[in-house]
């Protein structure tokens, strides 16, 4: 940094505080602070190893959820992008989920790279590298273990990865599949050892069994190191150092898109107005959307609809139940309790009684410990004239929250 940037930056620094002490007269506070810094010790890795932790908005210890987790390789950069997203698009398109930052700001290469190399681009190369195998044993023996142990995950994960990150995440696909159910990778260094990772890819892929689990890729727009404006078939056709980068890329895609037999759900996508260090953004928002197709609702304007009956209803409710406990593996509630809930009380609004029953009950079904659940079907009852079903109901509600306001309705609806 030059005098002059020292000088602008120091002013800047200057008027800013200033700016702020006028403005509150206060100790700034952040708006958000992401990630709970924890960390574990390897033996594969003989180090210690920090992580970043962010639970669900809507965490609740005392609920006893579990959640879907997300690796996120380069967690210091790139978990508060992925949180962000999740902010936005969590519920509707995606699940809520756990969010893991695994830091690699030392021994990134080492651990990264897939096979070792002594030279790169004809001059030799001395850094350590080609360990991620052991990074691997990390991953499954250590890592995995720890965060089941100590935060709220279920055995659904997804790995992201950007550049070194992308090429460790293919790897993880291609040779431990078993390892994570989505892939999310971004700009990969897929030229790593002269393409080693998509010969070993050609010789597994077409008989792997990639049912279930899901692959967003993508490639950022600077294909040609030396040159602007080439297009990706006159990419492909180039046999130049300057576009090995791009072309490796392109090269992994055709090979998963000549295996579809595999079954894995994969979408490759291009942006030609990203570079290496700004592709991660949009493919982090494109990419989970993408994986988690599946997950996003379907038939909600039919479920929303005063004219759908009862018996619809059920059989919306449960068959996006049978779809996603199919696809996690485990047993989730197809809705959010509120929601369920609120459709309840927006069909006894509407004197749809039949409706808002089903609603209240497939409440219960799915939140068996929810006092509130117990309790809006007490309000159903008693909205018909039932309180004898409404106390019984009420009493339930009290017995799982012992809550005084439940007692008082109880004795109020014994008197009346």
């Amino acid at each position: 940094m030059n005098k002059i940037q020292l000088a602008l930056v120091i002013g800047l620094s200057f008027f800013f505080q200033q700016f702020t002490n006028g403005q509150t007269n206060q100790k700034v506070n952040f708006l958000q602070k992401v990630g709970v810094l924890d960390s574990l010790y390897s033996k594969s890795l003989n180090e210690y190893r920090e992580i970043y932790v962010q639970l669900p908005a809507d965490y609740k210890p005392d609920e006893n959820i579990k959640y879907p987790v997300v690796f996120v390789l380069d967690g210091e950069v790139f978990l508060p992008t992925v949180n962000d997203v999740q902010n936005y698009y969590s519920g509707g398109f995606t699940p809520e989920m756990v969010i893991v930052g695994i830091s690699n700001d030392k021994n990134r290469m080492r651990d990264l790279t897939t096979s070792k190399v002594t030279e790169m681009y004809g001059s030799p190369f001395k850094q350590e590298n080609g360990e991620a195998a052991n990074f691997t044993k990390f991953i499954e023996t250590e890592l995995i273990p720890f965060v089941e142990h100590n935060y709220p995950v279920t055995n659904f994960r997804t790995l992201i990865g950007h550049s070194y990150g992308g090429l460790f995440a293919l790897y993880s696909l291609v040779h431990h599949p078993q390892l994570f159910s989505n892939y999310l990778v971004i700009d990969p260094s897929l030229d790593w050892d002269n393409q080693q990772l998509i010969k070993e890819a050609k010789a597994k892929v077409s008989s792997a069994n990639y049912k279930g689990k899901s692959l967003f890729m993508s490639l950022g727009g600077v294909v040609y190191m030396q040159r602007s404006g080439m297009t990706l078939t006159e990419i492909k056709k180039d046999t130049t150092d300057f576009t090995l980068f791009s072309r490796s890329n392109i090269d992994f895609s055709e090979v998963l898109n000549q295996n579809k037999q595999n079954e894995l759900a994969f979408e490759w996508k291009f942006y030609p107005r990203d570079l290496h260090g700004t592709i991660s953004f949009p493919s982090i928002m494109d990419g989970l959307i993408s994986v988690f197709e599946w997950y996003q609702t379907e038939n909600i304007d039919k479920y929303n609809s005063p004219t759908t009956t009862a018996d619809e209803i059920d059989k919306i409710v449960r068959y996006r139940q049978h779809k996603l406990e199919t696809h996690f593996g485990y047993a989730v509630p197809p809705f959010p309790e509120f929601l369920l809930n609120m459709q309840g009380y927006m069909s006894m609004d509407m004197g749809q009684m039949e409706r808002a029953k089903v609603n209240f009950e497939l409440t219960i079904e799915y939140y068996p410990n929810s006092a509130n659940a117990f309790d809006s079907m007490a309000d159903y009852y008693e909205k018909n004239g039932d309180n004898e079903n409404a106390i019984k109901f009420v009493t339930k509600a009290f017995e799982i929250s012992g809550e005084d306001s439940y007692k008082e309705r109880m004795e109020a609806l014994n008197k009346g």
